[in-house]
């Protein structure tokens, strides 16, 4: 009886440990769940309500009652759709600008940096280090009509004295490609230091010259830290609006100038939400299809 009294007792105690050991990763994703549901599930509830709400006739601004108005998606969209496509177009060319620059930058510190290594990637993340206000408030001053970029280019027998860039499109794509370069450098050297360099090696050892082993070898091995890095710049600099309202003019504003002005301006609620609610879900089908198309859907 003893005996079996102890082997029921260490069943026992073995089964308290397996429950332990079961509900420990919930306890530690807890946190996250709480953190995720708060700020990030509930306000999309909430947007989602306020984007179908109407204002009563004859109500104070910024009073809206639900009445479940969906046309509210359709009429934003028509009201705003120049925006719309802007802040794709520039947020595309941003992404192709950043990612001319980050690709030699991140090349070179994977593979030529040495012992610099360290103090480039500093030096990378190192615009962090101040405000994204501030930064973007300084291109103003390098832009700016007597400064050293547009004078440069005066330079330029072909150059008309009245050539500016600030107050322009170009400034703000500009603007949106340095203020997110690191989010696309990052990635871009994750991926490349990742490399053997033992198979660049093997590249030259067949006969391929440098030009091929990028082609064939360097870029393909690359592309998640492209994909990952195009998408980290695309997708804020979509919804950005501090570049278009430093840099730009009233002419050159995106969605999220738009957004902005909705919410804070004219306090109309619902046309916020629902353009809000559109960025969304444009930018999801778009990463959706973008992330298939390069084939690395591992990273969905």
């Amino acid at each position: 009886m003893a005996f079996l009294h102890a082997v029921s007792s260490g069943h026992s105690a073995t089964k308290n440990v397996l429950k332990k050991r079961s509900l420990t990763p919930y306890l530690l994703l807890a946190p996250g769940l709480i953190w995720l549901i708060t700020f990030f599930i509930i306000p999309i509830f909430s947007l989602a309500s306020t984007s179908t709400m109407v204002r009563p006739d004859g109500a104070q601004v910024g009073v809206y009652e639900q009445k479940l108005r969906f046309a509210n998606y359709v009429d934003a969209f028509v009201a705003n759709q120049d925006q719309y496509l802007r802040s794709f177009f520039y947020a595309a060319l941003a992404t192709l600008l950043a990612l001319a620059i980050a690709y030699p930058l991140a090349y070179a510190i994977a593979f030529k940096s040495g012992k610099y290594r360290n103090i480039l990637l500093v030096l990378v993340i190192a615009p962090f280090f101040t405000s994204f206000l501030l930064r973007t408030i300084a291109w103003t001053q390098i832009l700016a009509d007597s400064g050293p970029v547009v004078s440069a280019i005066k330079v330029l027998p072909f150059i008309d004295d009245l050539f500016r860039i600030n107050n322009t499109s170009t400034a703000v794509v500009i603007g949106l490609a340095y203020n997110f370069l690191p989010f696309m450098t990052l990635p871009l050297y994750a991926s490349l230091e990742r490399i053997d360099p033992r198979t660049l090696e093997a590249a030259g050892d067949l006969y391929a010259n440098g030009l091929t082993t990028f082609r064939k070898v360097t870029l393909p091995l690359s592309m998640p830290g492209v994909v990952a890095g195009t998408l980290l710049t695309f997708i804020p600099a979509a919804g950005d609006y501090v570049n278009a309202a430093i840099l730009g003019n009233p002419n050159t504003k995106m969605i999220g100038n738009v957004i902005e002005s909705r919410f804070f301006a004219v306090v109309d609620y619902p046309t916020a939400a629902a353009l809000s609610f559109t960025l969304m879900a444009t930018i999801l089908i778009l990463v959706t299809l973008y992330i298939r198309k390069s084939g690395t859907d591992e990273l969905v």
